[in-house]
């Protein structure tokens, strides 16, 4: 059990940087942090330093998912067990060259998915620049993976996530603190990003977020509605690089983890959306959530040392 404590961010590989930043600071609601030629980071409305970093690269795919850590021996007592388990690091134990520094490492999950542990990386004290949706953090992210067992053993033996439900056989809600999911796995025929899950405040944000999108020539391709597994309100957009992105709140909190008890969902259209607005999510949405193949970008890197 590694002793991660929340999700931090996302790093994504982008091959339309600019209209891809474009719309996160003009239309989603998030403040640019930090750029260069080829990255840009942005921040949301907690304290967070970013929670969402775009890399150029020719195609789509993940760079990293960053998780927080209490401190430093944390993450070198994390490096030594990831040692022991023979899980390949792609850095060792050190400080951080990205947006907030910090100290950290990143390894391979078994499906070359490069993740980050990290502490003492800086936060925001100044206020925000209120807007009428102001993204707090990032609530969720989902992956697709071809082995939900495999990688939902990995991910509670060896990181200490708990499984807080499941959707059938077919999705799995993982839990790093109360949240009910900070990381979910989705079967599919191959590694890739699902979908990643921002979250604000209240439904009124959620329908003006809709409305912010709408004026930007995108419509929803799913919902509004209300999961079943969360209990959480919802509605999925693509973005310009194709990557699908949802505004969630009122996610379910775990507060007592020896009383909770993991349930099986059945996939029928009223538990996918409770309020029986959105149904089930239709085939473009599955499509696009479905994603780019992705063998994980530090896996030859790794394979060469």
């Amino acid at each position: 059990m590694l002793g991660i404590t929340h999700l931090r961010h996302i790093s994504l590989f982008t091959p339309v940087l600019k209209e891809h930043a474009d719309f996160y600071e003009k239309v989603w609601g998030l403040d640019k942090l930090q750029e260069d030629e080829n990255n840009i980071y942005f921040r949301g409305a907690g304290s967070e330093n970013h929670i969402l970093h775009l890399q150029a690269g020719e195609k789509r795919g993940l760079h990293h998912i960053a998780f927080g850590m209490i401190d430093k021996n944390a993450v070198d007592t994390a490096a030594e067990k990831l040692k022991e388990l023979g899980i390949p690091l792609v850095s060792e134990p050190g400080y951080l060259d990205e947006a907030g520094a910090g100290y950290g490492l990143r390894f391979l999950d078994p499906e070359g998915r490069c993740i980050e542990l990290s502490c003492w990386v800086e936060i925001h004290t100044k206020d925000w620049s209120k807007k009428n949706v102001d993204p707090i953090k990032l609530n969720h992210v989902v992956m697709n993976t071809k082995d939900i067992d495999m990688i939902t053993d990995f991910y509670t033996k060896v990181m200490g996530f708990k499984v807080t439900d499941w959707s059938e056989h077919q999705m799995v809600f993982l839990r790093c603190n109360k949240n009910h999911h900070s990381l979910a796995f989705n079967q599919d025929k191959h590694a890739s990003v699902n979908h990643i899950a921002y979250e604000v405040e209240s439904v009124d944000e959620v329908m003006r977020g809709i409305g912010n999108v709408r004026k930007a020539d995108v419509e929803p391709m799913w919902g509004p509605g209300r999961h079943g597994p969360g209990n959480n309100i919802f509605c999925y957009f693509r973005d310009p690089a194709g990557y699908v992105m949802e505004y969630t709140c009122y996610l379910t909190t775990v507060e007592d983890d020896d009383k909770w008890q993991a349930l099986v969902w059945k996939r029928v259209p009223h538990l996918m959306d409770q309020w029986g607005i959105a149904g089930p999510p239709p085939p473009g949405a599955r499509a696009s959530m479905q994603g780019d193949p992705d063998e994980g970008w530090a896996t030859k890197l790794v394979n060469k040392s």
